[in-house]
């Protein structure tokens, strides 16, 4: 069963997308959607942009969504996937991927996330780190002791847990979590605490935008981030898709539930490789590739 799995922010780079919109019509007409959609040249910038201006959240998040979906849509009839997840951003691109949201409507979400959640960081500092080295309940119970808010934001593969909360919590939190033996505790250069109760204000206001949308019966089930297991109903979609602001990325437990599931490759839909460097970390022998070899 192939598993095709989107990837979220981080992953962009000056450039993306511009091999698609050379070579297909239907990527020229996707990318000229989206500048209309979002009253800006995000093409532009996609293709010639600078490191900084594609670090805006109010860039980076649609112009990953736009590589991904994008690159699904030009992949035609070879694109037929069993389920989708995407990490955090990603879960927007795998919703277009498997029918529930229309790409107009999905794009439109995103940019409101992403200014969301540039509202809600500059409103108090906050950051998020990786924690290497050490169990989860390890890390969670730590947290807990923190006095101000920190918590679990990306369970990404075994041993790699980020945390993610007020400046100072996240700081004391790294200290003590390197005294409890991980192997390094690092503030991420983020925006602010993604995935944390901090996120509220951005939640509330995704919440209305998103109950306004349609959201259709799926193609395949999308494995969640905030349940990761596979979720069929429109409905439950959409509650999970809200929740998801504020609760952790379960991306772990994610990739062992689809290879319970029947999962024997990954595809990964967008720019850079790390989902497939995630899923080689749960089992280093699992067929992971980019999408990008389908085209050719």
């Amino acid at each position: 069963m192939k598993a095709y799995v989107f990837p979220g922010q981080g992953a962009q780079f000056s450039g993306m997308g511009k091999d698609l919109y050379d070579n297909s019509d239907l990527a020229k007409e996707m990318f000229h959607k989206a500048n209309e959609v979002l009253g800006f040249d995000i093409t532009k910038i996609m293709f010639e942009g600078t490191d900084e201006e594609l670090k805006q959240t109010k860039v980076t998040q649609p112009a990953i969504f736009l590589h991904s979906t994008i690159l699904a849509a030009c992949l035609g009839d070879s694109f037929k996937p069993d389920m989708v997840a995407g990490h955090s951003l990603g879960e927007f691109s795998s919703l277009v991927a498997n029918g529930t949201l229309k790409f107009e409507d999905a794009l439109f979400l995103v940019s409101k996330r992403a200014l969301a959640m540039q509202e809600a960081c500059e409103a108090e500092p906050s950051t998020m780190a990786a924690i290497l080295g050490l169990e989860d309940d390890v890390v969670e119970k730590i947290c807990t002791e923190i006095e101000g808010v920190v918590v679990p934001a990306n369970y990404n593969c075994p041993g790699q847990l980020v945390i993610s909360g007020a400046l100072k919590a996240v700081e004391e939190a790294c200290s003590k979590l390197t005294e409890a033996g991980a192997k390094r505790a690092m503030i991420l250069q983020v925006g602010g605490a993604f995935h944390s109760p901090l996120m509220e204000p951005a939640r509330e206001e995704l919440a209305a935008a998103i109950e306004k949308t349609t959201f259709h019966q799926p193609k395949c089930p999308v494995y969640q981030n905030v349940t990761a297991s596979a979720i069929s109903n429109p409905d439950e979609i959409k509650r999970n898709l809200v929740a998801q602001l504020t609760a952790p990325v379960r991306w772990t437990q994610t990739m062992n539930q689809m290879i319970a599931d029947g999962a024997t490759e990954v595809i990964e839909v967008g720019p850079g490789k790390v989902l497939q460097g995630l899923f080689k970390k749960v089992d280093r022998g699992f067929a992971c590739s980019s999408a990008e070899l389908q085209l050719n």
